[in-house]
């Protein structure tokens, strides 16, 4: 048989398996609907529901207990997925999210509602990844593109969706009917998934799963968040606390970095340093997840509080960073997928984040809502450019065998981004504001009002206009300049990201390990060894739909 052949019969094989393509990302996509639309709708409700549970104070642990369970998980699910395969870690993790949505939505304090939020976080952690990894095993890099800007397309459109849905299930059946509605998407999630998820099952025997990489992980990561949290808030920088939880996390990290060298099946291989893209890429999108989560986690309380307007609004207010999100990451996605070309995109999209995080630090109460949206929407288009493109250049860097472990990987880091974002810019918020209230409001202003630990939106609105205006100030304030420091550090992932090497993007998609003969769309048996390296690459349908699930 010729190579030509060969590459033809190839060929329509992978043409053959396209015909599954749409239905498995149908239920892709109704997963990430289940996701981003949860976190969007939390994030509007979250200043009425700490209000209501009496737990300002605690208000950023329901934020940073979800990223810290799902970023905990990240790597789990990307290594166990590569070694036993991809559909029932899908399944479950959706299962663990819903599960968390009934405890969350049950809750009748803030402890209980936290505890929700970290147990949709376990299921949460292999929403997005699982996603990004079954894409990866169904279509070419160079295809993938434009399902990947798809992809991030629809969660801008969640996301505008969440705001909207949060605003209007706050203001009239309750915040908790934001947690219910999961449980009917919940479960035509699960049943899309295992009606049309057919992949690659792992025919290479009982996994050597790698738990003490899987702790030792678990325990860094926990550290780390729990230092950028309490230090300088809860516990002093110097205290006994803060001092244990920074050495237990170098500890663990060090320990886990000698454990990795030695196991059979790294959670996180420690070969995946040795690729440039995957370093630069991997440091980059740690930075964007900083300024991402750290900005975007935080506006809707500030529209709310500063501007006036109520949760359904604010969720409107979202809408231009979302849209330009959409048409950016669609966009990127069909350029990539056309020519072929994607370093110009994330560079370009990176330093317009920092453009938008510096006109964000510009804000002021009296600024015109029109003139903060156009911000906003300035944010959404860099990290539309951006964000699924990095995720791409890993994919396009590793086997099929392990893309499961690099992505998740990538995506570790960018979430360790998100908790150390979202922490440190939840404590330096609260911290200011804090001290803000306590110098300027009038004495005994904050306990006639029921307590600074117990504003609500609606509340500080029907305050006298001399203590609102104070407590309108302080929120400005406190949070504004923060963004500001945040522009010279996405500026460096700029820099970072303009020695990728632009490798081309495969056109096939590699299985690592194939039969020592194959048999393709009904052909002769072929020895492998008679295959030439370039075909044996191809994407070889056949052989693996015999053993699909």
């Amino acid at each position: 048989m010729t190579d030509t052949s060969l590459s033809e019969q190839g060929a329509a094989a992978s043409g053959t398996s396209k015909r599954n393509i749409l239905l498995i990302f149908a239920g892709l996509i109704l997963t990430m609907l289940l996701s981003s639309l949860d976190q969007s709708m939390f994030s509007t409700a979250l200043p009425t529901i700490v209000g209501e549970l009496n737990g300002v104070d605690s208000m950023l642990w329901v934020t940073t207990a979800y990223i810290l369970a799902s970023t905990i998980m990240l790597p789990v699910y990307g290594k166990l997925s590569d070694l036993i395969g991809r559909k029932g870690l899908f399944i479950a993790a959706i299962s663990l999210f819903v599960l968390g949505s009934i405890i969350g939505g049950m809750a009748q304090d803030m402890t209980v509602l936290i505890v929700g939020r970290a147990v949709q976080g376990l299921g949460g952690g292999g929403l997005m990844i699982l996603s990004q990894a079954i894409i990866a095993d169904v279509v070419p890099a160079r295809e993938r593109g434009r399902y990947m800007g798809i992809m991030g397309g629809v969660f801008a459109i969640s996301s505008v969706a969440g705001p909207l849905l949060g605003g209007w299930f706050t203001e009239g059946p309750g915040w908790r009917w934001g947690l219910w509605i999961n449980i009917p998407l919940g479960i035509l999630a699960i049943v899309s998934a295992a009606v049309f998820l057919h992949l690659p099952k792992n025919t290479a025997g009982r996994p050597q799963v790698d738990f003490a990489g899987m702790g030792l992980l678990a325990v860094a990561s926990t550290g780390l968040v729990l230092v950028t949290t309490w230090g300088g808030r809860t516990y002093d920088w110097d205290s006994a606390v803060i001092i244990f939880l920074f050495v237990a996390t170098i500890v663990a990290g060090v320990a886990f970095v000698l454990v990795e060298r030695r196991a059979a099946e790294p959670i996180m291989p420690l070969k995946l340093f040795k690729d440039r893209n995957f370093n630069l890429t991997t440091t980059a999108g740690l930075i964007t997840g900083i300024a991402m989560f750290g900005a975007i986690a935080y506006i809707p309380t500030y529209l709310q509080m500063v501007t006036g307007v109520d949760a359904t609004e604010a969720g409107l207010l979202m809408i231009p960073l979302m849209a330009a999100l959409l048409v950016s990451s669609i966009v990127s996605g069909q350029l990539v997928s056309k020519f072929g070309r994607y370093k110009w995109l994330p560079v370009v999209g990176t330093v317009i984040i920092a453009v938008s995080l510096f006109l964000l630090s510009t804000m002021t109460p009296s600024l015109a809502v029109w003139v903060l949206c156009s911000y906003l929407a300035i944010m959404g288009l860099g990290l539309g450019m951006s964000m699924q493109i990095l995720i791409l250049i890993v994919q396009n860097s590793f086997p099929n065998s392990q893309v499961g472990t690099a992505t998740a990987a990538n995506n570790y880091f960018r979430q360790i981004g998100a908790s150390l974002g979202t922490a440190v810019v939840g404590s330096l918020f609260v911290a200011n504001l804090t001290d803000l209230l306590a110098v300027r409001l009038p004495a005994g202003a904050a306990t006639a009002a029921g307590g600074s630990n117990s504003f609500t939106p609606a509340l500080v609105r029907d305050l006298p206009t001399a203590v609102r205006d104070v407590i309108v100030g302080a929120y400005n304030d406190a949070l504004a300049p923060v963004f500001l420091y945040m522009v010279p550090m996405v500026l460096v992932a700029a820099v970072l990201l303009l020695f990728i090497t632009e490798k081309p993007l495969a056109t096939t998609i590699e299985r690592d390990i194939l039969p020592k003969t194959l048999e393709i769309d009904g052909a002769d048996s072929v020895a492998l060894s008679s295959i030439p390296q370039e075909v044996r690459r191809a994407d070889v349908r056949k052989s693996s739909a015999s053993t699909t699930s």
